[in-house]
């Protein structure tokens, strides 16, 4: 066999189960721990809207990771749609300036689209990100939440496409060894505006999650929290409470113990030793969270179902 032979080439080495359960196990779990985060925050400020810290909740992730949807998906059909508008946009700009004849033409439109997408991520950003106050004159809701996280999103989307049109010039001196470096430092900054654009939107859907959160307490609020169990209220002294439009009755002493019942009142949640309890109606501006012992010597809480 002569010496200089190739050999032939090896196989690939075979790839485990567990490795190949990794590609699916890894990106799986970061969809569920994004699922928990945002469903955590609608949580919190649903809770908190109603005066009640979410660490005192023993909420099991099965219920928070079924909050997420009521949070995630009207922001991600929004980023979704606008991201496919601005996709199509861009690609067929990009379509456009390819060609060799509008090289000149490629040189104004990245450096204006550069200059444009910096300028709305810098100056889109700082009321995002630092200056909430300076959101005021948006309405409420959906516009307030997102349309910010939009113009810094799409600020970094057209900065990145310029990067793109750049490194895309029709330049014979490209093969410089300057030229390559300047390149990579283009580069560089082409991931720290994908960081930019990854960042806003993340923050952007949080910020959306807590406040449909807070919107849907204060809609359950003023509907008469019509999804919540009603309870009746038995005790065995007059209880003190701040909570407006509540039957009160006294049984009488022929009723036992639990002789003062009280009526109008809806479970927001319970743990091991607390019921938190509102009233039926009144609107959310007048709202009192009660918080009764759970222990069959003061009170005792009965369920009396859903009342429409």
């Amino acid at each position: 066999m002569p010496v200089n032979a190739r050999r032939p080439p090896s196989a690939p080495p075979e790839v485990s189960f567990l490795e190949k359960l990794a590609y699916v196990a890894a990106p799986g779990t970061v969809v569920l721990g994004l699922l928990y985060y945002f469903g955590n925050q609608y949580n919190e400020a649903y809770y908190r809207a109603f005066g009640v810290p979410l660490s005192d909740l023993p909420i099991s992730i099965q219920a928070v990771l079924a909050r997420s949807p009521d949070a995630l998906f009207f922001p991600v059909w929004m980023l979704l749609v606008c991201g496919l508008v601005v996709l199509l946009v861009l690609g067929r700009l990009g379509h456009a300036l390819a060609r060799p004849e509008n090289e000149g033409r490629r040189r104004t439109a990245y450096r204006a689209l550069l200059a444009v997408g910096l300028l709305l991520g810098v100056v889109g950003g700082y009321p995002v990100f630092f200056r909430d106050d300076l959101l005021a004159f948006l309405p409420a809701g959906w516009p307030r939440g997102l349309l910010p996280t939009l113009v810094v999103a799409l600020g970094a989307s057209l900065a990145f496409f310029a990067i793109q049109v750049r490194l895309g010039q029709h330049d014979p001196g490209r093969r410089n060894r300057r030229v390559r470096d300047a390149d990579r430092l283009w580069l560089v900054a082409g991931a720290l505006l994908l960081g930019m654009l990854t960042l806003s939107l993340f923050y952007g859907v949080s910020r959306y999650a807590a406040m449909a959160g807070e919107g849907q307490a204060v809609e359950d609020a003023d509907g008469g929290m019509k999804r919540n169990p009603a309870v009746e209220v038995l005790s065995r002294l007059p209880l003190v409470h701040h909570a407006k439009d509540i039957e009160f009755k006294d049984l009488g002493a022929g009723a036992g113990p639990y002789r003062y019942q009280y009526r109008g009142f809806r479970l927001l949640a319970k743990t091991p030793t607390r019921f938190y309890l509102v009233p039926y109606y009144g609107g959310y501006e007048n709202t009192v969270t009660v918080v009764l012992p759970d222990d069959d010597g003061t009170v005792r809480v009965q369920m009396k179902g859903s009342v429409r």
